[in-house]
């Protein structure tokens, strides 16, 4: 679990250099890109457990971690590790927010399970 909780701190990193240095739009197109790996450790970790060793990364980072930048990360990890995870961004009009979470088919898994009814979802990458 240890290895999967620094793997997770490594994402959180390059995301945030592919955010303040390129952008939203190659995060954006970044992720798009990436793909489910098979992995033949998929049986011992839960998708549960990779959550938790990414929301352990936050705990350790050198700085706050913000929506984006923690579902980002942890949508990589799970498609890493075998499963279908999307990113998923949503907006609320009135008092505007926006945020950020993954979810594996409807089931939001790094979030509160009633995101989907706050948020109307913008896209899932």
């Amino acid at each position: 679990m240890n290895w999967i909780v620094f793997e997770s701190w490594i994402l959180l990193l390059m995301l945030e250099g592919t955010m303040c240095f390129r952008g939203f739009g190659n995060l954006h197109e970044w992720m798009r890109r990436q793909r489910v790996q098979p992995d033949s450790s998929r049986a011992s970790l839960s998708a549960e457990e990779l959550c938790h060793a990414a929301d352990l990364a936050c705990v350790f980072y050198f700085k706050q971690v913000l929506c984006l930048q923690r579902s980002a990360a942890t949508a990589l990890l799970l498609k890493r590790h075998g499963y279908d995870a999307k990113l998923t961004i949503g907006a609320q009009v009135l008092p505007f927010k926006s945020h950020a979470w993954v979810e594996i088919g409807e089931k939001v898994m790094n979030d509160k399970p009633y995101m989907p009814e706050i948020y109307m979802v913008l896209e899932r990458i």
